[in-house]
């Protein structure tokens, strides 16, 4: 880049060079003016200022001054404080730009913590538990008026649709018991029948047995007991036994004292099984007497229809009781009564 400076020599400041007459050539020299040519290198700004002090030499007698010195440093001096002031503003401008900019950031935070604040929450709401009321009541006139077939409608706690039975609950195994790592077990309604492995060649002096009315040991004489804790339900020593099996199992026999019921465990604290998928086999059922077998059939029946959300035998009968009554006695008024 081309920079021409132009500059005028003061009467004051600048001498004329020395002629043969001094006094004219100084006041020829004050009112010229002449012109300063010289090509600008970035790589190199320090030429162009010694391609000046040059030109200061050989046109004027500005160097031969004494203050000329003291006049280019104080020149030198004042452009260094232009870039000092220059850089000190830039700084400045930049450090307030950042604190806009951090200030603007935290704003932004605080608007968007507001915001999350003031956001709803979302609960779960909780399933209602299914429940299948069978509540039954009459007017005091109906009770007093009915004489063919007095009925008792009693009022009935709400009945639950049972879900199957808790997450932890097991498939029960063909014998309507459970395999487990150190026994298995199987059951009937009147039996339960435990298998234990032992080494082979063991023989019965070597066994420890010990059966209580609500509690079993078994295991190896001078070993961890295999079996130990409370039994699920009550048994009947006295009709309980065991004995060795091919001199490597265990064989135990307990007898229920509730015939009536399906055991979920051996020993509390085992895996428990899913009763509602007991499968009783048919002749085993055959072998019982007509009163304990349509007790076994109605409760299982009843099982299933819980299974499914039905009403049991119970309530079955309950609801055509009362549709027969209804249908007995078209003539009185049964929009008061409670059927839920």
């Amino acid at each position: 880049m081309a920079i021409i400076s132009d500059y005028q020599d003061d009467e004051n400041e600048t001498k004329p060079k020395p002629k043969s007459n001094p006094s004219s050539s100084s006041s020829s020299s004050s009112s010229k003016t002449l012109s300063f040519n010289a090509t600008f290198d970035p790589r190199t700004p320090i030429g162009i200022v010694e391609r000046l002090f040059d030109f200061l030499v050989n046109e004027t007698d500005f160097m031969a001054e004494d203050t000329a010195e003291r006049e280019i440093v104080a020149v030198v001096k004042a452009a260094k404080d232009k870039v000092k002031k220059k850089m000190a503003e830039e700084r400045e401008r930049e450090a307030a730009l950042k604190g806009t900019e951090s200030k603007r950031l935290k704003e932004e935070k605080k608007r968007e913590v507001k915001a999350e604040e003031k956001k709803p929450e979302i609960k779960e709401e909780k399933k209602p538990v299914i429940k299948e009321e069978k509540k039954f009541e009459l007017n005091k006139e109906v009770k007093a008026t009915v004489k063919e077939e007095p009925i008792e409608v009693e009022k009935e706690e709400p009945i639950e649709v049972e879900k199957e039975e808790e997450s932890g609950a097991i498939v029960p195994n063909k014998g309507n018991g459970l395999d487990l790592e150190k026994y298995s077990w199987t059951q009937t309604l009147q039996e339960v029948n435990v298998l234990v492995p032992v080494p082979s060649g063991t023989k019965s002096r070597f066994v420890v047995c010990d059966i209580k009315k609500k509690h079993l040991k078994v295991g190896l004489k001078g070993q961890p007991p295999i079996i130990e804790g409370e039994l699920y339900k009550p048994i009947k020593v006295d009709d309980c036994y065991w004995s060795i099996e091919d001199q490597n199992t265990i064989s135990i026999l307990l007898t229920k004292h509730d015939q009536m019921e399906w055991w979920k465990c051996l020993v509390k604290g085992d895996p428990e099984i899913d009763t509602q998928k007991v499968e009783p086999e048919n002749s085993k059922l055959a072998d019982l007497d007509p009163e304990t077998r349509q007790t076994v059939e109605k409760m299982m029946f009843d099982q299933r229809q819980k299974q499914m959300g039905l009403p049991t035998s119970d309530e079955m009968q309950k609801q055509e009781l009362l549709k027969k009554f209804m249908a007995q006695h078209p003539e009185m008024d049964f929009s008061k009564a409670k059927i839920s």
